[in-house]
């Protein structure tokens, strides 16, 4: 079992930026490969960004290629997220998620476990 807390969530101006945090705890973090989804109202959940195990590859979704950043720290069991220039369409709830394999994938239900989320609100 792996247990996963968001932080760093907030209310942030169109152009700023926000640093998401992802703390795990129980089973060996460097096992899974861990990545961050998004859920705004009325809309599906979507993949955001990925890292794999290593932190040697990463994935974003293109409509946040440049902007965000992913990244690990396998030493204190946390991986980040890093957004700039942040716009309205960003908003939503940030989820932090661990897949027991060694493959990214975009598809939510192929990951095994997931945080409460963190609301992330970009004013205009």
């Amino acid at each position: 079992q792996v247990q996963l807390v968001e932080s760093g969530g907030g209310l942030v101006q169109a152009g700023g930026s926000l640093r998401l945090s992802c703390a795990a705890s129980g089973r060996t973090f460097s096992s899974y490969a861990m990545g961050w989804f998004r859920q705004a109202p009325g809309k599906e959940r979507e993949f955001v960004a990925g890292v794999t195990r290593s932190g040697l590859s990463t994935y974003y979704v293109d409509s946040v290629k440049g902007r965000f950043t992913i990244s690990r720290d396998n030493a204190k069991n946390t991986v980040f997220l890093q957004m700039n220039s942040l716009k309205p369409e960003d908003t939503a709830v940030y989820y932090c998620a661990a897949r027991g394999a060694a493959i990214v994938v975009l598809t939510p239900r192929a990951w095994d476990y997931w945080g409460q989320g963190t609301q992330v609100t970009v004013s205009s």
